[in-house]
């Protein structure tokens, strides 16, 4: 079984150890002591509390949608083309590349600076291990 150190995990979840170490100290999240007194998270109770942070994460969008990845960013670049525009958002540390209709660039007024939200439906996914 896989456990993580409190900067370990804070890092897969995106969001500093010192907010990982709260969500501990609060009871959010179960961590116990490894023989050097560092405090580490077993891997299936992090998966549960990534999965609980997904679901909450969603449901404020008040949206229903069957796509369940969602990265909310800042619009970095748009390339208008004649009929297609690329769309490039920053969200974290990822940069999500998408190609839509010109129509809708310009209906949405994407343009660098702008917040944006990248939901993403796929039955493709490569999945690496680290």
């Amino acid at each position: 079984m896989n456990s993580y150190r409190i900067g370990e995990a804070a890092a897969l979840l995106g969001v500093s150890a010192d907010t990982m170490r709260r969500w501990v100290d609060a009871g959010r999240l179960h961590a116990q002591r490894d023989e050097h007194g560092h405090r580490i998270v077993p891997g299936p109770d992090l998966a549960a509390f990534a999965r609980e942070l997904a679901r909450s994460g969603n449901a404020e969008e008040g949206i229903p949608s069957s796509a369940r990845n969602r990265f909310r960013g800042i619009v970095t670049e748009v390339i208008l083309g004649d009929v297609a525009a690329q769309v490039e958002i920053q969200a974290g540390p990822f940069r999500v590349v998408s190609l839509i209709s010109r129509e809708s660039a310009e209906e949405l007024g994407l343009e660098p600076g702008v917040p944006a939200v990248a939901v993403i439906k796929s039955t493709n996914v490569v999945v690496e291990r680290t």
